[in-house]
């Protein structure tokens, strides 16, 4: 404790401590640092709030919360050796209790009593160990909330406000000697419950039925209800006070009567060690690197396709925020994907500020300006930041078609799909993966236990059975390493290992041999079909993606090409002859004859028919086509009339017009205002330029070493002020200690004066502007114009202070 005399306070405890110890306790709770602590008393204060403390007890590991809640049933203060009997029992058990994993015990138990040292839930030395009361009063038991160990109140605590005469009879039931003192008789029984010998020849005695009632109570919860007229095991348990009353139909067993049931233990199972994550496959590295590689590729192509997909404008923004479910099933039928997966998709574009708003008054979805420079690096690249994305994101895909606390829909892209445990957790999902060897799989369910060990407080599932959060997320992490391609095979993938250890860089370098390489070339069939027998060229991809449909996907890719999909080319700006020699270009086959036949037709039809805006009309050199549209009963919905003998007008929108003339089998351009046929080019639509979405945050975040460093000089320096022996000057009979030290101006510009000289620190009171009054110390560097400028060591920084605000001044002791 680096200190002679055993500390009295939490507060006398952390200021035996050095500056590493603080700084380690300011970086295991972040939380007391907001703001900082203006000395040690604060520091203690704040770590002993109700807020603090649970946020710390939700942060320790199973045995070391074990640990804490033996702390929380044992007397206070504790000896060392009073804990480990609580958690290794008194070997008194008949073999229970095993003699390994009471070693286990005994190895472990040092470095959780630390831990909870580090943090300040637990504070005093060996033979007097004190768990902070916040996490007593959280980890005892009462009715409402029994102890996470089973175990109920005291004796004591249980008959307080019991009758003298009600003690004296459960005293002769149990064959002790009458005492008319309240105290002496709980003493008495305590000292039966907790005597082994005597306590077994009492049970020696019971009905094998009391027997019965005790083994349902001994490992909780303790309480039990009773009738006016109990069975005669209860009664006789009762009347021993092996259960006491509660309330009128309330009784507890006592926790030293428990005990020995137990044997000592306050835990049925400890569980010093983590548990092990087991493996279900030892895989080939290589096929794993391999599989993970070609997973990734399919995340980039899928990723690219979801952004091509919604190129010209996507889906509308919910007025509450958030995709549809209709959008969304439209968007997984377009990626050939389920719903769930679809929305992972979304979401990890999203993550990767790749995905957001347009924020235009009609709002949509859209690629954002960032999508395009993405686009333009090499694939590995953009495995990795999509992979860098979905590490730190807070946002949980696998929470869409849920509900939340209100029970409304979670949809994807909504608001409320933050959840701050999740960076965490798919961190620590992957370091046990990494920590396996390379190409072992391991068991889902493994993994889950070694989270809750870590976490059991966290961990612990909501009622109903329902699992909990964080396994929840670990599950989803586990599905989704696999759609990413951080892991192949169910195994870590060694470019994921190289992002986790080295970096970006590394990992896209691993990455870059494994993927597959673009190629420049399709193959023509006479079905009107190309196949690409392997990922394209960005160019020819785009430009095959305008002229034709994906009819299928695979190893193999199939396009085929239709009437519409070269009028789509035709209306980006393509004429029929860059249309030939792109095909003749990049085909290693013959251009079949019925592909170009299909190009010339589409070509020689494509903006036959004009369509502009008046509001919208249809010219033709050719009556006769004209006069065809109007006949046709199709066309009766655009409510065309000829005003010219080669120009119809329509009350119907120029984009109307257009789609319903294609739909009669037409093929109409349109036109600008100067006759011009407009061109449209595929996917202009782009959001403003946006960041990708911030982190939520899960609490505050860990402070670096610098702050750290500045944090515990300021607490020390506060803690100077407020403790440091003071010379007071003389203040007036009756002066309270501590008071602010009273001085006259005269003397307190001489003393500041040759403190400045000196370069000593000197004691002031300071009241500022608004009134309030403070003492500090402080070292005067200049005294000038009625002011001092000093060193305050309070808040570690130089300020300057007013001559006419401070009270006094006063020398430090030696």
């Amino acid at each position: 404790m680096g200190t002679t005399t055993p500390p009295r306070t939490l507060a006398e405890a952390l200021r035996a401590r050095d500056d590493e110890s603080l700084a380690g306790l300011l970086r295991a709770r972040p939380d007391l640092l907001s703001p900082v602590p203006g000395d040690i008393t604060q520091l203690a204060t704040r770590a002993g709030t109700r807020a603090s403390v649970v946020r710390a007890l939700e942060r320790l590991d199973r045995f070391a919360l074990q640990a804490a809640e033996a702390l929380a049933v044992a007397p206070d203060p504790a000896p060392y050796e009073t804990l480990l009997g609580l958690l290794t029992g008194d070997g008194q058990d008949d073999g229970e209790q095993r003699d390994d994993a009471g070693a286990a015990i005994v190895a472990a138990l040092p470095g959780a009593v630390g831990t909870l040292r580090e943090q300040a839930l637990v504070w005093g030395e060996d033979n007097r160990l004190r768990l902070v009361r916040t996490a007593r009063e959280l980890l005892s038991p009462s009715p409402q909330h029994p102890s996470p160990t089973g175990l109920g109140p005291t004796v004591a605590e249980a008959t307080a406000g019991m009758s003298p005469g009600r003690l004296q009879e459960i005293l002769a039931a149990a064959g002790l000697p009458a005492t008319h003192d309240p105290v002496s008789a709980v003493a008495a029984l305590t000292g039966l419950f907790t005597d082994r010998a005597r306590m077994g020849e009492l049970l020696d005695t019971a009905p094998t039925e009391a027997l019965a009632v005790l083994d349902r109570l001994v490992w909780g919860p303790p309480y039990g209800e009773v009738t006016p007229n109990p069975t005669p095991p209860v009664k006789w348990l009762r009347d021993r006070g092996l259960l006491l009353p509660v309330s009128t139909r309330t009784v507890v067993l006592p926790r030293e009567a428990a005990l020995h049931l137990r044997a000592g233990r306050a835990h049925r199972t400890p569980e010093p060690r983590p548990p092990v994550v087991a493996a279900v496959a030892e895989r080939d590295p290589q096929a794993v690197d391999s599989a993970a590689a070609g997973q990734a590729f399919l995340a980039v192509t899928t990723v690219e396709e979801l952004l091509k997909h919604w190129n010209g404008g996507g889906p509308a923004v919910l007025r509450a925020g958030g995709l549809s479910v209709r959008e969304l099933r439209k968007t997984a039928a377009a990626l050939d994907v389920p719903e769930p997966v679809a929305a992972f998709w979304v979401e990890l574009a999203y993550a990767a500020g790749l995905l957001a708003s347009d924020g235009e008054a009609d709002e949509r979805y859209a690629p954002t300006p960032a999508s395009d420079e993405w686009l333009e690096l090499p694939a590995q690249e953009r495995w990795v930041s999509l992979a860098t994305a979905w590490l730190t994101a807070t946002r949980t895909s696998g929470l869409v078609g849920g509900q939340d606390a209100k029970g409304r829909a979670l949809s994807a892209l909504g608001p409320d799909l933050d959840r701050s445990a999740a960076p965490e957790v798919r961190h620590r999902v992957l370091a046990l993966l990494d920590a396996l060897p390379a190409g072992t799989a391991p068991d889902p369910e493994s993994v889950l236990a070694r989270l809750r060990w870590e976490r059991p407080l966290r961990g612990a599932a909501a009622s109903g059975g329902t699992t909990d959060l964080r396994s929840r997320i670990a599950l989803w992490t586990l599905n989704e390493s696999e759609l990413l391609g951080i892991t192949g095979r169910g195994a870590l993938a060694a470019q994921t290992r190289a992002l986790l250890a080295e970096g970006p860089a590394k990992a896209a370098g691993l990455l870059a041999p494994l993927l597959p390489e673009p190629l420049d070339h399709v193959l023509l069939q006479a079905d009107l079909t190309a196949v690409a027998p392997g990922p394209l060229e960005r160019p020819l991809a785009d430009m095959l993606g305008t002229l034709a449909d994906v009819e299928s996907k695979g190893g193999a890719t199939v396009y085929r090409f239709t009437p519409g999909s070269v009028r789509r080319a035709l209306d980006a700006g393509r004429t029929a002859a860059d249309l030939h020699a792109f095909l003749a270009t990049h085909s290693r086959t013959p251009v079949p004859q019925p592909l170009s036949y299909l190009i010339d037709d589409v070509a020689r039809r494509h903006g036959h028919l004009r369509i502009g805006a008046a509001s919208s009309y249809v010219r033709c050199d050719d009556e006769t086509v004209l006069g065809e549209i109007l006949a046709d009963k199709r066309s009766a919905g655009l409510r065309l009339r000829r005003i010219a003998p080669t120009v119809l007008a329509a009350r119907a929108d120029p984009a109307s017009l257009l789609d319903g003339l294609r739909e009669m089998g037409y093929a109409p351009a349109a036109e600008s205002a100067d006759g011009d046929v407009l061109i449209t080019r595929a996917g202009a639509h782009r959001t403003p330029p946006r960041s990708a979405p911030a982190p939520v945050p899960e609490g505050p975040p860990v402070p670096d070493t610098t702050l750290l460093g500045a944090a515990v000089r300021a607490i020390r320096a506060g803690d100077d002020a407020a403790t440091v022996v003071k010379a007071q000057p003389e203040t007036g009979p009756g002066a309270p200690p501590g008071a602010l030290p009273r001085t006259t101006a005269a003397e307190t510009l001489v003393t500041v004066q040759a403190a400045a000289m000196t370069g000593s620190a000197v004691w002031i009171g300071y009241v500022n502007a608004e009134g309030a009054a403070s003492q500090r110390v402080i070292a005067p560097v200049r005294v000038e114009g009625g002011y001092v400028t000093a060193y305050d060591h309070t808040a570690d920084e130089i300020r300057t202070y007013p001559l006419h605000r401070i009270t006094g001044v006063a020398e430090l002791a030696e």
